[in-house]
């Protein structure tokens, strides 16, 4: 497939995920010539459909499906209907993968690898889809939120691991406090989940599962409240609500006023004015 039928754009890129929102314009209908992955993704088709063929296997990609691309693995690709097709592509390390999928869709071996072309998804899964690449599009979801999201649509796409956190004691407490005086020490800094796990000594899906088992919320929603508790604090003295936003760490104005209607009700403004503050 020639590079001018591709457009790709990336809309994450963190040490623990890569996102791109591939578009094809499916001029190809022929059987293109034998490509390679370079890296182990998770391929979700959201508008269109093409076929993947690995040797004599032949699956079709369309939008309940989630296609395997194994690092290394040769495969071509054809466009029997006209139209083209865009694509979530969603790759992350091995080793994160490795905690993720469960054996019964890995090949057997030390490196890790899908045992299988494809899996089909549920309707939640097709929402989650959507709402990881709209909230990258329109830069409303912070790379850690990104992350958690794409974690997500992993767990959602190929089941949970029958492994889970331990239960909410000491250590997994005292874990949780340490993430918690982390993200309180700078709240407009825009983390990773990477940096934080390894601030922490544990790896992020550990992280990401005790934080949600201790505290019943992800990760990256706490350090969201954290944020709109430190706006309402400063709401009072605050005449210029975009630079409040930026400073607490949020990408725009609209970012910050979404987000704190969609907790408290009102935007910034409409809540000083109905708190006789302004």
């Amino acid at each position: 497939m020639s590079a001018s039928q591709l457009h790709a754009v990336s809309l994450l890129e963190t040490d623990l995920v890569t996102v791109f929102d591939v578009v094809c314009d499916g001029a190809c209908r022929h059987l293109s010539e034998p490509e390679t992955s370079t890296a182990t993704s998770l391929v979700f088709p959201y508008r269109g459909v093409f076929m993947r063929h690995v040797g004599d296997d032949e699956v079709v990609a369309e939008a309940s499906q989630v296609l395997f691309f194994n690092r290394g693995d040769l495969y071509r690709i054809s466009h029997p209907v006209p139209g083209g097709d865009a694509c979530l592509s969603l790759s992350a390390p091995e080793a994160l993968l490795d905690e993720l999928v469960p054996k019964t869709h890995r090949r057997a071996g030390a490196v890790f690898a899908f045992n299988k072309q494809r899996l089909g998804i549920d309707a939640r899964a097709q929402a989650q889809v959507a709402l990881l690449r709209h909230s990258l599009v329109t830069r409303t979801a912070e790379p850690l939120e990104g992350e958690a999201l794409a974690m997500t649509l992993i767990r959602r796409a190929v089941g949970e691991r029958a492994a889970r956190p331990p239960a909410a004691g000491f250590s997994a407490q005292k874990l949780v406090n340490r993430t918690k005086l982390l993200l309180s020490a700078d709240l407009a800094r825009r983390w990773t989940l990477s940096e934080i796990a390894t601030e922490a000594g544990v790896s992020p899906v550990y992280l990401t599962q005790v934080f949600r088992k201790v505290e019943g919320m992800p990760l990256y929603r706490y350090q969201l409240r954290l944020r709109l508790a430190r706006a309402l604090d400063l709401l009072g003295n605050c005449d210029d609500l975009t630079s409040l936003g930026l400073d607490l760490g949020f990408s725009s104005h609209s970012h910050f006023s979404s987000s704190f209607r969609q907790v408290y009700g009102r935007t910034p403004a409409e809540f000083q004015r109905f708190a006789g503050v302004r």
